[in-house]
């Protein structure tokens, strides 16, 4: 039996703009994306093409104003473009959800001189950014962060190591959060830091597990100067707009685990469909056939909760709550899947000939980024049960 080529995810999109921006992202993918992605990642090559052809084309300022140069869409439409670009290829589709990422602040926190002067390059003009919270002792705990900036005159000084920053080294702008008054959440103000700001460097990329093709590097800061006109918000308020970002970030990384999570599925039934065993497809036993029902009975519940926690956001009212719940359950549910998926390939899902591997080391990541999984769980307790006692 041949094998069977993946369908397409019947999405509910709300507008004929968003459907005929599918058409153009799926052509994006199938033409530019999937054929070379295992090749790009094996090879751990940076598409910084890709991300300069998805900026011409509209596509890293999706969730952003028009008026600045973005794209005016819902985050409901936004996030299934990410899992669309994802299941082609995490590093693109996670590149995509941290640029968004690192124009958060500015675009939601900065003053309307700021956005005209800066926005336009950042959302449609070619620019890639990288958002810089996490430090080599404040991962989890990031209001313990040591990163200072201090105030001379017009400008601040900043000076500190920035750790885990996708796009370390690459990026042409980072928006900075770092210590500018006493210890806590209090202390930290954000910054917009030109990527070729003098002082500023990058450590070489870290050797991962899986997205060889997306550099996660240090970041050191020594001495960088900036002027106060980039600072974003008011001094004190970094740490309350970082955790603004992450809220929607978090949906940026469930949208990009569920993509990867359908890639999965869709090589393990083109696999079960295809491969014979018994003189019948390995697809006809229902050991198999119950492992492939479950695979996609768990993608459709996180792609619903994921849409869910948009729909929130889209509308302005509370999502921190179903954020938290969607990139916990999402990325647990894209591990779950792959791994999966390796078992019905069998011997052919452990090695490199197939995607499997690849979708299996990539899903791990996604637990661990923008909050552990952990984290997550606290987060909804917190809301259902308040903070925790001393």
């Amino acid at each position: 039996m041949p094998d069977r080529a993946p369908q397409p995810v019947d999405r509910q999109l709300p507008t004929d703009e968003a459907r005929d921006l599918f058409s153009l992202v799926r052509e994006l993918v199938q033409r530019e994306i999937a054929p070379s992605a295992a090749e790009e990642e094996d090879a751990g090559r940076f598409p910084r093409g890709t991300f300069s052809l998805l900026s011409e084309s509209g596509l890293l300022g999706l969730p952003y104003d028009s008026d600045f140069g973005g794209g005016n869409q819902p985050y409901e439409v936004y996030l299934q473009v990410l899992e669309e670009l994802a299941a082609a290829r995490l590093t693109v589709g996670l590149g995509v959800s941290v640029h968004s990422l690192a124009c958060h602040a500015l675009a939601n926190f900065g003053t309307k001189e700021q956005r005209a002067e800066h926005l336009p390059a950042m959302l449609g003009g070619g620019l890639l950014g990288a958002y810089c919270l996490s430090e080599p002792s404040s991962g989890s705990d990031a209001a313990s962060l040591r990163s200072k900036a201090v105030r001379e005159g017009d400008d601040w000084v900043i000076t500190g190591t920035k750790a885990w920053i996708t796009h370390g080294g690459v990026a042409d702008f980072y928006t900075v959060l770092a210590r500018t008054g006493g210890e806590g959440a209090r202390g930290i103000t954000a910054f917009l830091v030109p990527g070729d700001a003098e002082g500023l460097s990058a450590a070489a990329p870290e050797k991962k597990m899986g997205m060889k093709g997306s550099p996660t590097a240090q970041v050191h800061f020594d001495g960088v100067r900036v002027s106060d006109a980039r600072r974003i918000g008011d001094e004190g308020q970094g740490f309350a707009i970082a955790l603004s970002a992450l809220d929607s970030g978090r949906l940026g990384i469930a949208a990009c685990a569920i993509g990867v999570a359908q890639a999965a599925l869709d090589e393990a039934v083109s696999y079960a469909t295809g491969r014979e065993q018994f003189g019948r497809p390995i697809a006809d036993f229902q050991g198999l056939r119950f492992m492939l029902a479950d695979m996609a009975t768990q993608i459709e519940a996180g792609r619903a909760l994921y849409l869910t926690a948009a729909r929130l956001r889209d509308a302005g009212r509370p999502f921190s709550k179903q954020a938290a719940m969607a990139k916990l359950m999402c990325t647990d549910t894209a591990m779950k899947v792959t791994t999966d998926a390796v078992q019905v390939l069998g011997g052919y899902g452990y090695t490199a000939d197939f995607p499997a591997e690849r979708y299996m080391r990539e899903a791990k990541v996604l637990q661990i980024v923008e909050g552990t999984n952990q984290i997550q769980r606290m987060v909804i307790a917190r809301h259902l049960a308040g903070p925790e006692t001393r």
